[in-house]
């Protein structure tokens, strides 16, 4: 009895292995050259896979980086970070197919703001160097001498256009990202990179959205309909300056985050976001300040600048919204998070048009009140003076 159960968990044990090995991809292929390698992982991003073979005796790594589906007009590159896990500073592996139809191969040292890709020698020893472009999969074979110790390294992987036979920037959003991670050679653990640009990134629009595009419509809003029924003043004053001074607040934070974003990649420029985030925050600034200069309400120029303070606060509301979403076309998040701030600005335009119809109806029946009692009065001035006549 006991063989048989003893059979019976050995049979599944090797059946539960089986789908283990059946779920992670790069463990089925086989090489055309019959080159087996000790391990392999299965990258989260930009469907590719690494296979390697570390040899502790010499610190020597005998990897093969490959990506399915890569077409003829892509590169693919692979690359290890030794100081950083990050892009820049990387020793890059770089492969593409040429106008010939075959695979080209090379090193290049990722070492400037604005990478050209160009060949160049890596801080590594790199030998038998190829790659083979089969059925539409690129691979890249090498072997690498580590320094001794390195057992952890930094790895990045990517993918882009390519244009006239050369290779062209990758994109910058998405899952070209986040395609980097740190790679035990020894044991195959791997942990996924934590980008500390991204969470800023992150910050930087939340605190926009709030500050910008919805603190500031939502302080329009008490402005221009709560001060219309008697019983609101001056609360919709109140309301209004805590509404507009938190968002500048607040946006300016957003816009000192850009500010130093823009600033730690030189090579990325999103001008239109950058040019409408500089135009808010001088836009904003002024109108806090002209809070200072406004006149008493029966002053001869209070009329202008009310103009004035209409006009650039709605300016700003606009250009606001369409920065925001500037920004998320740039962070590339889920849907659900452009679609949550549509919804509030939705929801904000429901309520200023439903406010809207009920200030005109307001406003059109104390006008038509006062129409009764206007001529009356011009009735009693006019006698008056015909008496004095």
């Amino acid at each position: 009895m006991e063989a048989k159960l003893q059979s019976f968990l050995n049979a599944l044990l090797l059946f539960s292995l089986c789908l283990s090995a059946a779920g992670q991809t790069c463990t089925n292929h086989n090489f055309a050259s019959n080159e087996v390698f000790a391990a392999c992982v299965d990258h989260p991003v930009l469907n590719s896979f690494l296979h390697w073979t570390y040899h502790p005796s010499n610190t020597t790594l005998r990897m093969a980086f490959r990506r399915p589906s890569t077409s003829p007009n892509q590169w693919i590159a692979w690359a290890i970070n030794p100081n950083a896990l990050a892009m820049f500073g990387s020793q890059a592996l770089i492969a593409y197919r040429n106008s010939s139809g075959l695979p080209h191969v090379y090193t290049s040292s990722i070492d400037l703001p604005s990478p050209t890709m160009q060949q160049s020698r890596l801080s590594y020893e790199v030998s038998q160097l190829s790659a083979t472009y089969l059925n539409n999969e690129m691979t890249i074979f090498a072997t690498i001498s580590l320094p001794r110790g390195m057992t952890t390294v930094n790895q990045v992987w990517q993918e882009g256009p390519m244009a006239q036979g050369s290779p062209l920037p990758h994109a910058f959003t998405g899952d070209n990202r986040r395609s980097l991670a740190t790679l035990d050679l020894l044991t195959g653990s791997t942990t996924a990179a934590v980008d500390s640009v991204l969470r800023r990134r992150n910050i930087h629009g939340v605190l926009n959205a709030v500050s910008w595009g919805t603190l500031m419509p939502m302080g329009a809003i008490f402005a221009r309909y709560l001060k219309v029924f008697k019983a609101a003043d001056p609360a919709w004053f109140y309301l209004h300056v805590a509404c507009q001074t938190s968002a500048y607040a607040v946006g300016v934070a957003g816009w000192a985050t850009g500010i130093k974003l823009g600033g730690e990649s030189a090579a990325v420029q999103y001008n239109t976001h950058r040019n409408i985030g500089i135009a808010l925050f001088v836009l904003g600034s002024v109108q806090v300040f002209a809070l200072l200069l406004r006149p008493k309400k029966d002053h001869k120029y209070r009329i202008y600048w009310n103009i004035y303070h209409h006009s650039m606060g709605y300016s700003v509301i606009i250009m606001s919204i369409i920065n925001v979403f500037e920004g998320l076309k740039i962070l590339s998040p889920d849907n659900k998070w452009r679609r949550a701030y549509s919804g509030v600005i939705i929801l904000l335009g429901a309520v200023a048009l439903v406010l809207e119809a009920i200030t005109w109806f307001i406003v059109i029946k104390r006008r038509r009140s006062n129409s009764n009692k206007f001529p009356h009065n011009i009735s009693t001035h006019t006698a008056k003076v015909e008496n004095r006549v």
